[in-house]
């Protein structure tokens, strides 16, 4: 199985190949990020995604999904069912309803089948009276022996919520809104004890993100940082025992490119 953390900038994107080769795209970044996230998915010789996914409808999450629509076959869509005041998310719907491509509403607590060999869960779902963020997606991806958590954008109240009710254990974790102050709890964090932490953001961004908060939990607990900030695009590979992460760029790398720039 192969897991792709898309550089996007500051926003979400992670694209999964099942071992059975049938693909998932969870969100995908800004508008502006579209043409990036289109031509990361061809380049791997993808031709169509059997389902997208759209955590919640903030623009640094659907956003480039409106281009992934024009110019891939979409098999379907999952979304939160939360209605958005934007032009990004009439957009984004506008093209799914004149696709005609199937559209379902995530449940909580109901799995999303689509390889026999993964499972993959919902853990948080819309409710009514939250936020976008508070009611983002999480998602449990198991496969064999490994455990990857994607957290989306849920705050601190969402993740004690879930450490409640589910096994939170897992070896990958998909830092929450872009390792801001609202989430990534200590205690959580502790709970999951990962081995790998992946944080999702530009280092432009005018948000603070990551906060040095989270960062400092994420060394307390031994977890290997992985930032799309400083590695450009991550992808995590396993067999279902052991994790290869391979980053398209090592800092020292960016950083006499930079330079040179």
């Amino acid at each position: 199985m192969k897991v792709h953390f898309i550089n996007v900038g500051q926003g979400d994107s992670i694209l999964i190949e099942t071992p059975l080769d049938r693909t998932i795209l969870i969100d995908g970044g800004p508008p502006e990020a579209g043409d990036t996230l289109v031509n990361y998915i061809k380049e791997r010789r993808i031709n169509e995604i059997d389902l997208m996914i759209a955590t919640h409808p903030d623009v640094d999450h659907i956003g480039g999904l409106v281009k992934v629509l024009d110019e891939i076959d979409v098999g379907g869509v999952l979304d939160i069912g939360k209605l958005h005041p934007t032009k990004t998310f009439a957009a984004y719907m506008n093209r799914i309803r004149d696709l005609q491509i199937p559209l379902t509403i995530a449940e909580k607590d109901t799995p999303i089948e689509i390889d026999p060999m993964i499972s993959l869960d919902i853990w948080n779902a819309a409710q009514s009276l939250t936020s976008p963020n508070a009611s983002s997606l999480v998602l449990k991806l198991n496969y064999e022996e490994t455990d990857m958590l994607f957290m989306g954008d849920v705050g601190k109240k969402e993740e004690k919520e879930i450490q409640k009710k589910h096994d939170v254990d897992a070896e990958l974790i998909k830092i929450g809104h872009h390792g801001s102050n609202t989430s990534t709890g200590m205690s959580f964090l502790e709970a999951v004890d990962p081995e790998i932490a992946i944080l999702t953001y530009s280092k432009d961004n005018n948000y603070g993100h990551p906060v040095p908060r989270v960062i400092e939990h994420l060394y307390e607990i031994n977890a290997l940082i992985y930032s799309t900030a400083a590695l450009d695009s991550i992808t995590v590979e396993t067999d279902g025992e052991t994790l290869i992460v391979n980053p398209r760029m090592n800092p020292i790398q960016k950083f006499v490119e930079e330079q040179a720039g």
